[in-house]
Parts: structure tokens; C-alpha cells; sequence
């Protein structure tokens, strides 16, 4: 026999995994906040700055 299923919790079901692709798609599509994105910059920036001041001078 089959299962009875209630359309409407069904539906609802459906729309919230929906929201929730389209809010990890958004995730994804934008990405880190501003200030992630700064505190990033200034990691890479430090990074470079250490690299540059590590290397030998050959003549």
C-alpha cells in the first residue's frame, strides 16, 4: 500500500532545499567578507614581504 503524504509539507520541504542551494550557490558566488578579504591581502602581503627579505643577494 502506499505512503500518505501530506502535498503541502512536501512542497514546503522543497522550497527550503531550494533556499538552501541557491544560499550556498550565493555563498560561493560571493565569497568572504570584507574584512576576510583584507585580513587575507594582508597575509599574503606579509608573506611576500618575509620571502623578499629571506632571499641572498649573489653579486
Amino acid at each position: 500500500m502506499a505512503e500518505i503524504v501530506n502535498l503541502r509539507s512536501v512542497r514546503k520541504a522543497k522550497q527550503r532545499s531550494d533556499k538552501a542551494n541557491e544560499a550556498s550557490a550565493n555563498r560561493a558566488k560571493f565569497g568572504m567578507s570584507k574584512a576576510d578579504k583584507m585580513q587575507t591581502m594582508a597575509d599574503k602581503v606579509r608573506a611576500a614581504r618575509q620571502l623578499d627579505g629571506a632571499k641572498l643577494e649573489r653579486d
